[in-house]
């Protein structure tokens, strides 16, 4: 399947031989790079960071597309970057374990009940114990994995680049049931959102411009919805579904733009016509969407829209609402937006950017760097 690139800019050749134990954090950012554009003390504190990826030399432009995740009851950090090593680093930045496989990753991993669910670019599912880094299972897909997993009940969901979702039984990594959708001829978006399960229904968008309701359990149709019309690629329905606490579900289109549609039945109950986007979040009466060049906030129930924040040639992915403020990781900087009028805040590069939308947990965000550095932020909150 054709994918279309991700844009890459040419970093800092970073300095050979820093790994090791982490250090006392400078204010602004990690040794190895310059200081960010504005003080960040008001609106958060390193915490500690580390090193994780071996630097190359003269590496063009790196990238790290995978998420932290972080185990609840231990507050382990899992990471999984560029170099196809799973990481396990414990609070203050130690390297607890290691576990090498065959690729980039291009989501990150799922922990739940102490197990950590990898999906991974070789085109398996890793189930590793949190603690040990003991290989639980591996499930072969046979497709490099593009999306975070998700638990539901006994089973495991995952979806990879070739439109496939896979549901794998959580104790034992067997397959249960797939869903598969062709691929269309023209070109994709790189990437996917994952799927969302809500009252025993499995909601995924795919690169044909459909939105599908499924059985979780059967992994039967429910509804499909063509969300893209009058184009030959970028059809893409690439976001991760949401739905608001009134109930309505929440999606976007690469060529179609942010829909609204009822969550039993797949009706469309409005659209905001727009091109680009390729993420949504639902925050009380607002629905926030990102995309190319763009950071939007629209009503909920009937998609005015209330502010648009310009990127520049820069895409925003996945925003998240932490403290009162809206990060976004838009490939050069995390940035800090005021959800009420749209208004960066500030702009956080610690070294090569950062692609990787953050991890957040309470008042403690984690952000992996493209240069492969690991930062567990202390969230001051609303600029205060």
């Amino acid at each position: 399947m054709k994918r279309r690139a991700w844009k890459r800019w040419i970093g800092a050749a970073a300095a050979v031989g820093l790994l090791g134990a982490c250090s006392s954090v400078p204010l602004y950012g990690n040794p190895v790079t310059s200081s960010p554009r504005q003080a960040p003390s008001k609106f958060f504190e390193v915490a500690w960071w580390t090193p994780l990826v071996e630097p190359i030399a003269l590496e063009y432009g790196p990238r790290e597309l995978a998420s932290p995740a972080v185990d609840p009851d231990s507050g382990r950090v899992i990471t999984l970057t560029r170099d196809g090593v799973i990481r396990c680093v414990a609070p203050g930045g130690t390297l607890e374990w290691s576990y090498k496989t065959g690729n980039r990753f291009s989501a990150g991993a799922a922990v739940h009940e102490g197990i950590a669910y990898v999906p991974a670019g070789d085109g398996f599912l890793y189930a590793l114990d949190v603690r040990t880094g003991k290989l639980k299972w591996k499930y072969e897909a046979g497709e490099a994995l593009a999306t975070t997993p998700v638990v539901s009940g006994t089973l495991v969901l995952v979806a990879s680049e070739s439109d496939t979702l896979f549901a794998v039984k959580a104790d034992t990594g067997t397959w249960a049931w797939q869903y598969r959708r062709d691929t269309p001829t023209g070109f994709t978006i790189h990437g996917a959102g994952s799927p969302l399960v809500k009252d025993g229904t499995v909601y995924l968008g795919f690169s044909d411009g459909y939105l599908v309701a499924l059985d979780v359990e059967a992994g039967t149709g429910k509804w499909e919805k063509a969300l893209s019309s009058g184009a030959t690629q970028f059809l893409d329905v690439d976001s991760t579904p949401v739905i608001n606490d009134a109930g309505r579900l929440y999606v976007t289109s690469y060529q179609g733009g942010l829909y609204a549609l009822d969550a039993e039945t797949g009706d469309v109950e409005w659209n905001y016509a727009v091109s680009g986007l390729t993420s949504v979040m639902a925050a009380g009466e607002v629905v926030i969407a990102s995309g190319d060049g763009r950071l939007d906030a629209y009503l909920s129930d009937n998609g005015r829209l209330l502010w648009s924040m310009s990127l520049g040639d820069r895409a925003g992915r996945s925003p998240v609402l932490a403290r009162g403020m809206i990060l976004l990781a838009n490939q050069r900087a995390l940035l800090f937006v005021d959800p009420r009028t749209g208004k960066s805040r500030m702009e956080w590069n610690p070294g090569d950017g950062i692609s990787a939308p953050p991890r957040v947990m309470g008042s403690n965000a984690y952000v992996l760097s493209n240069n492969g550095y690991l930062y567990a932020l202390h969230l001051r909150g609303g600029g205060g």
